[in-house]
């Protein structure tokens, strides 16, 4: 049986993998459908602590997993496909084979919405990405036009954000009105640098054939006309959806879909705790999904101490 799975291996995975790895717990790690998580879709990290010249997200990724692996980690290449959290020892089925442990860490993350669009996958790490606070000031983006695409809070702090490096921000919105808080309404649409771009949604991003972003093709849902905006990248901003399903409903949720957390990292299970984007609506970073890390592991170790 085994004293901890770790279930996911972004930051806060990989995190909770080295503490519980140096506290001799030899951790099993599952990496999911997206090992990594998803900072290996990012080209350049420069707001993770300790690198000055920023680095690479995959290449972050790939050093905190050897760190983790030279304390004692094993990371086990698969994938969840069900839980059974009834009581002890909480039960695992991983492509198909049961697993058995004392305690679980969930940091299966989060994954943004999409447009649905081939050329907004087909140009990711080229100018399309869904974090402005992670890719903004990218050298590529400066002073230059960019788009962000959505009309929340989310949308709205994205496109604020990104008027530091841009020369003009583009806000994209399908309805002739933003869903964002009435502050943060006014602060964006005072703002000189931002244009909102009303009842509108894109139909496509260009330049695939180039690999990097050129602009985008709208289309007008009131009038049903067409436009080009030339643009050098494209902030996706329409939510993010916690990668809870597999649970099944065995840990509670809040209303948007991420684990409740009941003081610390603690689920409504005992045994079972959650760390990083799972079961975080509002930072989403990654030193955040870290420390989440780090903390899961220690209470995990704790409750096995118990």
């Amino acid at each position: 049986m085994e004293q901890v799975v770790i279930i996911g291996t972004g930051c806060a995975g990989l995190t909770a993998a080295i503490y519980t790895a140096r506290a001799n717990l030899s951790p099993l790690v599952l990496t999911g459908v997206m090992p990594g998580g998803l900072l290996t879709t990012t080209s350049i990290v420069e707001n993770f602590p300790g690198f000055p010249e920023g680095v690479d997200g995959f290449e972050l990724m790939q050093k905190l997993q050897k760190q983790a692996e030279r304390f004692g980690a094993r990371v086990k290449f698969g994938n969840l496909d069900s839980v059974d959290f009834s009581g002890q020892p909480l039960k695992l089925i991983v492509d198909g084979d049961p697993i058995e442990t004392r305690t679980a860490i969930v940091a299966t993350g989060s994954s943004p919405r999409s447009l649905g669009l081939a050329s907004e996958h087909a140009l990711e790490k080229f100018g399309v990405t869904y974090c402005a606070t992670c890719d903004g000031a990218l050298p590529q983006f400066r002073n230059q036009p960019l788009v962000v695409v959505g009309g929340g809070d989310s949308a709205v702090e994205e496109a604020t954000y990104l008027t530091r490096f841009a020369s003009k921000v583009y806000l994209i919105h399908r309805r002739d009105s933003l869903r964002a808080s009435a502050i943060m309404q006014e602060r964006a649409l005072k703002h000189p640098k931002i244009e909102p771009v009303w009842n509108s949604v894109v139909t496509e991003v260009l330049d695939v054939a180039k690999k990097k972003v050129t602009g985008v093709k709208l289309k007008n849902i009131s009038t049903g006309g067409t436009s080009t905006l030339d643009c050098a990248g494209v902030f996706v901003a329409i939510g993010h959806v916690p990668n809870t399903k597999v649970f099944g409903g065995a840990l509670e949720t809040d209303g948007q879909g991420y684990l409740k957390l009941h003081g610390g990292t603690r689920t409504n299970v005992p045994g079972v705790f959650a760390a990083g984007d799972v079961a975080d609506s509002v930072y989403r970073q990654a030193v955040t999904a870290a420390g989440t890390g780090c903390a899961a592991a220690i209470e995990a170790e704790r409750f096995l101490e118990k």
